[in-house]
């Protein structure tokens, strides 16, 4: 008897303690199945990744980024079935709030910068009057009049679309990455998905744009400027479909929101090749 004694005596806090730490696992495991798994290192070259294929009452966590789990502040959009899983409607002064982009514009020397869209027609400001929409930009406080180190718009019709890249560096340079007047790209807003793809290449200081896995072949060149070089501490906010500007209720063009969808948002940290942009495409991802 007394050597079985003996061995609940030692048995016992086994026990307790094992039942503690399965207890405490379980309290501190976070819920996941809320928004997409991180199947994406953070330290990959992938920096800032939203599918936007959330299934959750909370729009919040239908717009996270899965990379480092970065959810926005504010998503006052629509879910709706996107190219691939769900996506987002956009809408007239509203759009999705992020912090930061996590760490890309710290890690990036050259970039790349890819997104699913659909839009039907003219684009317009937010008094209904013709002009740009913007798929993305950075609110910033580095002192440059536009108040913002980055921003993509899209501006016209099917017939006829521009597409512009503005990007200002620490030293507040800039410059404009534009294929607009004779150079604008029919067939862009005809109401289908699009991919779009921006790569960055530090070694030439060029910006390719792809449309639908091509890319095309008037690449715009940033003189010899390098590194890309954007100030990460100075991006106050990014915005997924509105320009940097908060005059909202005006046709600032600064402040227009995108009217169209938007899907599958990627942001790395290094220049994609032709073939994994293509992939992208294919993949529809």
């Amino acid at each position: 008897m007394k050597s079985i004694h003996k061995i609940l005596q030692s048995i016992v806090p086994i026990l307790l303690v094992t039942v503690a730490l399965i207890s405490c696992q379980k309290k501190e495991r976070p819920t996941m199945s809320a928004y997409p798994p991180d199947v994406t290192s953070p330290d990959g070259p992938l920096k800032f990744y939203v599918a936007f294929d959330g299934t959750s009452a909370d729009p919040l966590r239908n717009a996270v980024d899965s990379v480092r789990a970065n959810f926005p502040s504010e998503n006052p959009l629509t879910s709706i079935d996107g190219v691939s899983g769900k996506a987002v409607k956009g809408e007239n002064k509203k759009y999705i709030k992020y912090v930061k982009p996590n760490n890309w514009a710290s890690q990036s020397q050259s970039f790349s910068i890819s997104f699913w869209y659909r839009r039907d027609g003219q684009t317009k400001n937010n008094t209904g009057t013709n002009g740009p929409e913007y798929p993305i930009s950075f609110q910033s406080s580095n002192g440059h009049w536009s108040g913002s180190n980055f921003f993509v718009i899209l501006e016209g019709n099917n017939a006829g679309c521009a597409v512009k890249v503005m990007i200002a560096d620490k030293a507040m340079a800039d410059n404009w990455f534009t294929w607009e007047g004779g150079d604008v790209i029919p067939g862009m807003l005809d109401n289908q998905w699009h991919h779009i793809t921006l790569v960055y290449n530090a070694a030439t200081s060029g910006l390719t744009f792809y449309l639908d896995g091509k890319p095309d072949s008037r690449v715009r060149v940033w003189g010899t400027h390098g590194n890309i070089n954007i100030d990460e501490s100075a991006i106050s906010e990014v915005k997924i479909g509105a320009g940097p500007g908060t005059n909202y209720d005006t046709d600032d063009w600064l402040s227009s929101t995108w009217k169209g969808d938007l899907d599958q948002f990627r942001m790395y940290n290094q220049a994609l090749t032709a073939a994994e942009v293509t992939a992208l495409f294919n993949s529809k991802l």
